[in-house]
C-alpha cells in the first residue's frame, strides 16, 4: 500500500534544476494533505478570516488588466463562495458592487506563512522535499484563489523557477521563452520588484501596435488538479482560471543565477524610482505597482544596490571555496526559501546572502549531465503551438480563441499589505482604467517619461550595465 513515486527526490530535483523548457509533474503528490484544500476546507481554517481581492473585469481588451487598473476588497472565503456561486447574499457585503457575470476576484500572492501565521502545523501539508528540496514546506509557499476569469498578467520572473501546484479547478497557462522577450515588448511601468510585465495582453494582442507580438512561441497547457507545473527561469507567463474556482500552491526555488538578478534588480529599481519621483505627479499616473507599497529614496535604492553587488562578490567567492570542498550528502543540503518579492517581503539584505549548495550552480547541471530527461505519463512537457495555430497571423480577436483550441494542454516574492489605491467610490468601473504603458495617445508625437523608461531599463540593457557595474566594482 505505500504510495510509489515516478521520481526520486533527487531525481525530481535533477529535472527541475536542469530542465529548460516548461513541463509538468504527474502522480508526484497524491498523498499530500494540501490536495484537500478546496475553498470550503480553507473558509472553515481561516474562520472568518478576512484576506484581499483582487477585482477585474471580465470584459477583455487590447489592454492588459495590471494590478494598478483593478480594484480591491477585504473577504472572508465564505463571502467569496457565496459570490461566486451567485447566492442573493451577495446583494450586500464587500462584493456587492461587481456582479460575477461581469467580474471575476483573485486571492493572489498570499503567503501561507502569513495568512496562517497562527496554524503553523497546515505549513506541513506541502511537502516539496518530494521534489528535492527538504525543508521547503507550505512555509516557503504562496496561496492563490481566484474565480473564473481571474488572471496574471503577462510577465517574467526575475529571481528562480517555479513549481506550481493545483489544487481546486484548472488553469490556463500560456508560456513564452527567454527569447521572446523583445517580442513582448517589456515594460517596468507598473513597477515591481522582480516582475518584467509585458505590454501585450497576450489573451487578445493588439497587433498594429505590436507587431513583434506574431512572432512569438507560445507553449500552451491545462494545468489540472493534483499535477505540478515546473516554469523555468525567465520564461514568460500568463495564466488565467478556466474553471469557477480555481486554487494553486507554488514554490520559487532560488537559484545562483539569482544573485547576478538582484543586481539587476536594484539598478532597475534606482533608475525607476529616481526618474519617476522626479516627474510632476499625476492622479492618473499609477506606476508603483500595489503590491511594493511605497517609493524608495534615492539614498535606500543606492544603499541596497551596493550591498547587492557586494553580495554578489561573496557568493561568487564562496563558491569557488565550495567547489575545492567534498561535495555533501544530499539530506545534508538544506535549500534556501525563494527570493521572489522577499527584499519587501522579510526584509531580505543582500549582505546576508546565504549561498546555495554547490548543485544549485547551473554550470553543474547542464544537459550533457541529464542526457535523457524522462518525459512520459509522469513528466509531460509544454510543447510550442503548432505553427499552423500559433499567434503568427492571429487577429486582434482570435488570438484567444486559438490559444483555448488546446483544450487539456498538450499531454503525449512574509507578505506586505496592498494599498487600497484602486478601489472605485461609486461601484461602476474598476478604478484607473489607463493605458498599460501611460504612454501618449497616438495623436502626440513626444516622448513620455514611460517611453524613455521602456527603453532605459529593457532588461537587455539592464544586463549590459549590471555586467559593466560588476566589472567596475570588481577591479
Amino acid at each position: 500500500g505505500e504510495d510509489v513515486k515516478p521520481f526520486t527526490p533527487e531525481t525530481a530535483k535533477e529535472i527541475v534544476m536542469s530542465l529548460q523548457q516548461p513541463a509538468v509533474f504527474c502522480n508526484m503528490v497524491g498523498d499530500w494533505p494540501a490536495l484537500h484544500w478546496n475553498v470550503k476546507f480553507l473558509s472553515a481554517v481561516l474562520d472568518g478570516k478576512t484576506i484581499e481581492f483582487r477585482i477585474g473585469s471580465k470584459t477583455m481588451d487590447l489592454v492588459p488588466q495590471f494590478e494598478t487598473r483593478c480594484s480591491y476588497v477585504k473577504a472572508t472565503l465564505e463571502e467569496f463562495l457565496a459570490w461566486s456561486s451567485g447566492q442573493p447574499s451577495c446583494l450586500s457585503g464587500p462584493f456587492s458592487c461587481f456582479e460575477y457575470s461581469k467580474y471575476w476576484a483573485y486571492a493572489d500572492y498570499k503567503y501561507i506563512a502569513r495568512i496562517f501565521e497562527d496554524k503553523a502545523e497546515i505549513f506541513q501539508d506541502i511537502r516539496w522535499s518530494d521534489f528535492g528540496f527538504p525543508g521547503r514546506s507550505g512555509k516557503e509557499s504562496t496561496l492563490w484563489i481566484g474565480s473564473e476569469g481571474a488572471n496574471t498578467p503577462c510577465h517574467l520572473d526575475s529571481y528562480g523557477c517555479n513549481l506550481v501546484l493545483q489544487v481546486q479547478g484548472r488553469k490556463k497557462w500560456h508560456l513564452f521563452p527567454p527569447g521572446d522577450t523583445s517580442f513582448l515588448y517589456p515594460t517596468r511601468i507598473p513597477y515591481e520588484e522582480s516582475s518584467v510585465f509585458s505590454k501585450v495582453n497576450v489573451a487578445k494582442p493588439d497587433l498594429k501596435r505590436f507587431p513583434e507580438f506574431k512572432n512569438t512561441t507560445a507553449h500552451v497547457v491545462t494545468l489540472s488538479p493534483g499535477q505540478v507545473l515546473l516554469v523555468p527561469r525567465h520564461w514568460w507567463h500568463y495564466v488565467e482560471s478556466i474553471d469557477p474556482i480555481t486554487i494553486s500552491i507554488n514554490s520559487w526555488i532560488e537559484l545562483d543565477a539569482d544573485h547576478e538578478a538582484r543586481v539587476e534588480e536594484a539598478i532597475t529599481r534606482t533608475l525607476v524610482c529616481a526618474i519617476k519621483s522626479a516627474e510632476s505627479p499625476s492622479d492618473e499616473d499609477i506606476w508603483l505597482n500595489p503590491t511594493e507599497v511605497e517609493a524608495t529614496s534615492h539614498e535606500i535604492n543606492l544603499q541596497y544596490l551596493n550591498k547587492a553587488v557586494s553580495a554578489y562578490f561573496k557568493c561568487q567567492k564562496a563558491s569557488v571555496s565550495e567547489q575545492t570542498r567534498p561535495s555533501s550528502t544530499e539530506a545534508e543540503r538544506v535549500t534556501s526559501p525563494s527570493h521572489k518579492r522577499r527584499k519587501k517581503q522579510v526584509g531580505w539584505e543582500p549582505g546576508g546572502c546565504k549561498l546555495l549548495t554547490h548543485e544549485f550552480d547551473s554550470s553543474t547541471l547542464k544537459a550533457e549531465k541529464f542526457q535523457k530527461i524522462p518525459f512520459g505519463p509522469h513528466l509531460i512537457q509544454v510543447l510550442p503551438q503548432p505553427q499552423e495555430t500559433s499567434s503568427t497571423g492571429a487577429g486582434k480577436s482570435d488570438y484567444r480563441d486559438l490559444l483555448h483550441e488546446n483544450e487539456g494542454g498538450h499531454f503525449g516574492k512574509l507578505h506586505c499589505t496592498r494599498k487600497q489605491l484602486a478601489m472605485s467610490n461609486d461601484c461602476e468601473t474598476p478604478a484607473n482604467q489607463m493605458d498599460s504603458d501611460s504612454s501618449p495617445n497616438t495623436s502626440q508625437t513626444a516622448l513620455s517619461t514611460n517611453d524613455l523608461l521602456d527603453c532605459l531599463v529593457n532588461p537587455h540593457v539592464i544586463s549590459l550595465v549590471a555586467q559593466l557595474l560588476l566589472e567596475r566594482a570588481g577591479v
